[in-house]
């Protein structure tokens, strides 16, 4: 069955954002992305419903209205992607001093290592110039398992 393009330009669109976005992790990281998701990245945590605290967690995006990550073990094999996948979010930082700080706390974050420490993390040799998109190879960030794409928007 086709569908028909919407008509005209001043139609109004019918998805208008993004609820959330499901991310699969391994068994047993569920407390690795709290931290990483939470502390490095600075997403604020959403409370879970009781029966899903050890498998799920949520996390809001910034200051939009109901945009949120969640995060949540893998049930099946099918669920979660190689470290080296090129799938992954990819997040919107307000600023040139916010991708600088984003970069410091990833890159202190891959220093200090641990189970909850990125995989990798890319240098920004050039953040680019202010006011214009900086693609989101400028900075990715790899938990294990789900990498990250931040893209500067200002």
């Amino acid at each position: 069955m086709a569908v028909e393009p919407a008509s005209s330009s001043s139609s109004k669109p019918l998805i208008t954002g993004i609820a959330h976005i499901n991310l699969s992790i391994p068994p047993g990281t569920l407390a690795h992305a709290k931290s990483f998701y939470g502390e490095t990245l600075g997403l604020v945590p959403r409370a879970v419903p009781a029966a899903q605290t050890e498998t799920l967690a949520w996390f809001d995006v910034g200051t939009a209205t109901g945009q949120q990550v969640h995060v949540s073990t893998a049930k099946h094999a099918e669920d979660t992607t190689s470290a080296t996948s090129s799938r992954h979010p990819c997040f919107a930082v307000g600023s040139l001093e916010a991708l600088q700080a984003l970069q410091t706390r990833i890159g202190a974050h891959l220093q200090r290592g641990g189970p909850d420490a990125p995989m990798m993390a890319d240098p920004v040799d050039e953040l680019g110039e202010p006011g214009r998109r900086v693609p989101d190879e400028v900075l990715r960030a790899g938990l294990r398992g789900q990498p990250v794409g931040v893209l500067f928007v200002m």
